[in-house]
């Protein structure tokens, strides 16, 4: 017996009420009149028939609308019946153009669970805000472009004033940022589909956004509280003596570093609002392109992921430059009495903390937001009752879907934004220290004086937005998708464009180094640092092709993995921590090779100080960093790719539309879920990478507010052994709280009143809610773990005779955490990224194929994978990042 499909939620609601929603909603009535007439809302249910089997879905017990989840009368009605039956026919929602601040702030007025007391004491902030609102609509166009030219006029003269590099810099970020707009119009052209593709899109959308407001809203308040306690901690901290001789005093010092954090923590979330932003609009046109070809809708993801990519990579890069470009005019760097150009780029550090935290709390609370509605949804549609991932009648799905975007897009473009940053800030930093030491002038003024090792980053990175903008227009569209061809295979397809950008990466990276790094104390010196740039490159070229090894379907592991599933879900578990912890050997070879090639290369450099000692092993391990993230713009493309080709699959699903084009969305999928476990290692070798220069950049800090050496930490010390054991204790016990967050989360979905429909909304609310208070523990942990642990042992050292022992425990801390947190999260990453597509493999007919006991097995790894591959992992690459910045941030607390 055929399941039939219940009537949706109807309104009971009064003729008179039913006008007034229609004019709030249609022609924007002030709200003041109008909002103290809302009644209470009645909501009442179907009884789902009952058959053969006896299968139960949740009811709605009252309206939720915070998240804009409820699907019209239309949606739900009629029989389901067998697949491609009988496609439902869904409403089109867009009477008008989609107006979301306003239409979020009138549904939030309108069906609040606490409706009477918000319209009472809130109504007028929010009738402001909406007139507000109104004033910047009513702008007049000419006045806005005047504006954007007289900013764009004010950061050109900031950069003239400083740099030539800088100009270069501001200039190719800002045609990056038209070539974004460019992309994004371009995908918004795109046609949506058919209406019922479009009402998914619209609930889709809806739940994002509602989530990151309210995700993002948190972390503002946490920063501003944290912003604080960075202020009253520099406004009485010792000062450095080139703070002392540059005049540079403690409050001044304290407001340049709580507005860096500011504007780093800004930044971050900005970045995963783009990253957020687009993937809802994109996902609903990759899969009305499916309908016509598989090239097409791949061509449609690649450019939407890149939009979101370039403005991500831009905006990390501008605004470092715009940072300094200002501190340096402002503070009059390098005029008689001032500040040494060699010595601002430490004011950039709480930059880089604050991009830092708020990536932390963005990958923590979207992680356990998607893995929760992701693990509910498996448990519940695939093992409990039988059905199709994205089924529509299970409730999770929504949930699931808007999981992939404040997860997976949103939580990463602030994560990637946060490696640039804070490599970008690590190695100026090194580079100064270096051209101090070695005394490096130039008789050309522009280029070949110290500011040329330090601007080296934002040039690397500016070249960056270029090549890879070119790899992103490599991959184009058949010239007629009508014409139907056979599927070409989608990873072969972003390699090509990833082969194009690693090939141009090497030609600017070696002009770079010429342009920029070239001396005459030293003349051979840039051809060692373009050989850095090069082991960098090869790294990151490594570390991707070992990540598809070990998590692509097409190769040995992830088929041996499918196979073991098939005698049980045991030993699918087993052989998913096996190859886990087999997949950290490669990596962690390739990452010790390239940081002693290039510390070597550096070191023999022939850059040496006043005694002779070389000393360009750091800064040559800092350009191998910049070589791997070379390309990080077209590396981020390709992740975001993923969680926009997912969405896509889930919008043909529950839209009902023929085989052939779930076909086309599951490869993309498929392929999506490499390209996302891609990222993760690059994202993780970088880290590797920056930590280490991060380590350096600390060290380096304490030995300048101590006025005494500080190159070595002697773990044979028991107070520094033990803080290197806290360290490492801190990776496992994050982990684990991240993982049983997941676990908790998705309890709440699972254990949900599952007797009559699904209610998307409720879901949606369940997950956000429980999803933002768990990420609340392992964030506070890992900000608050290292202050603690050196404001002790700082104290212990008083007494015992050892001023630096606060110093020296937190470096063991910080060196144990970023040793155990790297394999923790190749563990993490790959064994997640295998399970998930075994499960896929299995999905193609091996095996048995979907419903098979196989599939079942190879379904509960895919459950255990999800909290590892993209909740703790993910948040791991941030965890050892912030570690290194706090420490950074807070070095006088420990002294």
């Amino acid at each position: 017996m055929p399941l039939v499909f219940p009537e949706d939620i109807m309104w009971n609601v009064e003729t008179s009420l039913r006008g007034i929603i229609r004019n709030v909603f249609l022609q924007e009535v002030d709200l003041v009149s109008k909002g103290c007439q809302l009644g209470s809302v009645l909501v009442r249910g179907g009884e789902l028939p009952q058959g053969s089997e006896d299968i139960h879905f949740p009811v709605a017990r009252r309206v939720n609308l915070s998240h804009k989840m409820m699907i019209d009368d239309d949606v739900e009605t009629g029989n389901l019946g067998p697949y491609q039956e009988r496609p439902r026919i869904f409403p089109d929602m867009r009477s008008k153009p989609y107006n979301p601040l306003v239409r979020n702030l009138m549904l939030n007025l309108l069906f609040d669970d606490n409706c009477y007391c918000f319209v009472v004491r809130g109504l007028c902030s929010i009738d402001m805000r909406v007139h507000i609102f109104r004033v910047f609509k009513r702008i007049n166009v000419r006045v806005l472009f005047i504006l954007l030219l007289l900013g764009f006029g004010g950061i050109f003269y900031i950069g003239a004033r400083t740099s030539p590099i800088i100009v270069f810099v501001f200039t190719v970020c800002i045609f990056s940022f038209l070539l974004s707009i460019y992309l994004t119009k371009w995908v918004l052209s795109k046609d949506e589909g058919p209406p019922e593709m479009v009402q998914i899109s619209d609930a889709i959308r809806d739940g994002a956004e509602g989530f990151f407001r309210t995700q993002y809203s948190t972390i503002s308040k946490m920063a501003l509280l944290l912003a604080l306690v960075i202020l009253c901690i520099y406004l009485f901290r010792s000062t450095t003596p080139q703070q002392e001789s540059s005049g540079l005093g403690r409050s001044t010092s304290a407001y340049i570093t709580v507005a860096a954090f500011l504007l780093g923590a800004l930044c971050s979330g900005v970045a995963g609002y783009v990253g957020m932003w687009v993937s809802v609009r994109a996902n609903v046109r990759v899969s009305s392109a499916a309908r016509r070809s598989a090239r097409e809708a791949l061509q449609i993801a690649v450019r939407a992921g890149g939009f979101s990519a370039l403005v991500v990579v831009g905006m990390a890069v501008i605004g470092v430059a715009i940072l300094y470009a200002t501190f340096y005019v402002w503070l009059g760097v390098d005029s008689p009495g001032s500040m040494k150009v060699t010595d601002l780029p430490l004011l950039l550090v709480g930059y880089g903390f604050g991009a830092s935290f708020v990536a932390l709390f963005a990958q923590l609370g979207g992680g356990i937001y998607t893995k929760a509605a992701d693990v509910g949804a498996d448990l519940v549609g695939k093992v409990e009752q039988g059905i199709p991932e994205d089924d529509p009648r299970n409730p999770a799905v929504i949930a699931d879907l808007v999981g992939d975007n404040v997860g997976d897009c949103a939580a990463r473009g602030a994560d990637l934004f946060e490696s640039i940053a804070a490599e970008i800030i690590s190695a100026m930093i090194l580079g100064g220290t270096m051209a101090k030491r070695c005394k490096i002038e130039g008789k050309n003024e522009i280029y070949r004086n110290p500011s040329g090792f330090i601007l080296f980053p934002l040039v690397v990175h500016s070249f960056d937005l270029i090549i890879s903008s070119v790899g992103i227009l490599s991959i184009k569209s058949t010239r007629n998708s009508s014409v139907k061809s056979p599927m070409e295979d989608p990873m072969a397809i972003l390699q090509k464009g990833y082969s194009i950008t690693i090939f141009l990466a090497v030609l600017t990276f070696v002009a770079s180094t010429y342009w920029m790094l070239y001396t005459e104390q030293a003349p051979s010196a840039w051809v060692h640092f373009a050989l850095c740039g090069l082991v960098g490159i090869t790294t990151a070229y490594i570390f991707v092709w070992i990540t598809q090894y070990y998590t692509d379907y097409k190769h040995g592991p992830v088929r041996a993995l499918a196979l073991a599933s098939s005698t049980g879900h045991g030993t699918n578990i087993i052989a998913g921590v096996s190859l886990g912890l087999e997949a950290t050997a490669l990596p962690v070879l390739v990452i010790s090779v390239s940081i002693v090639s290039a510390f070597w290369l550096g070191n023999t450099s022939g850059l040496v100080d006043e005694a002779g000692n070389p000393t360009g092993g750091l800064f040559g391990t800092a350009v191998a960093t910049m070589g791997m993230l070379s390309t990080a713009a077209y590396v981020l493309t390709m992740d975001m790719f993923g969680p926009i080709a997912d969405n896509a699959g889930g919008i043909v699903e529950m839209s009902q539309q023929p085989e052939s084009v779930r076909e086309i969305t599951d490869v993309l999928d498929a392929v999506g879920n490499t390209t996302k476990a891609t990222t993760k290692g690059f994202a993780i070798g970088s880290a590797a990478l920056a930590s280490f220069l991060l380590f350096s950049a600390y060290m380096d800090e304490v030995a300048t507010f101590a006025r005494e050496p500080f190159t070595q930490v002697d773990i044979a010390i028991p107070e520094v052994f033990v803080g290197g054991l806290l360290g490492s204790m801190l990776i496992f016990l994050f982990s684990a709280w991240a993982c049983s967050a997941v676990g908790r989360t998705a309890q709440e979905v699972v254990k949900e009143d599952y007797k009559e429909k699904p209610d998307y909304g409720r879901c949606v609310a369940i997950v956000a809610s429980a999803s933002l208070r768990e990420m609340i523990k392992p964030g506070v942990l890992a900000i608050i773990s290292p202050i603690v642990v050196g404001v002790v042992f700082r104290i212990l050292g008083h007494y015992t005779g050892h001023p630096l022992l606060g110093a020296k425990v937190v470096a063991a801390m910080l060196m144990f955490a970023t040793v155990s947190g790297i394999l923790m999260a190749l563990f993490l990453n790959t064994a997640g990224g295998a399970w998930d597509n075994a499960k896929k493999y299995i999905e193609t007919g091996a095996y048995g194929g979907k419903g098979s006991d196989c599939h079942k097995a190879a379904i509960t790894g895919d459950t255990v994978g999800d909290p590892f591959k993209d909740t703790a992992g993910p948040s791991l690459h941030v965890l050892i990042k912030m570690l290194a910045t706090i420490t950074l941030v807070m070095a006088p607390v420990f002294l």
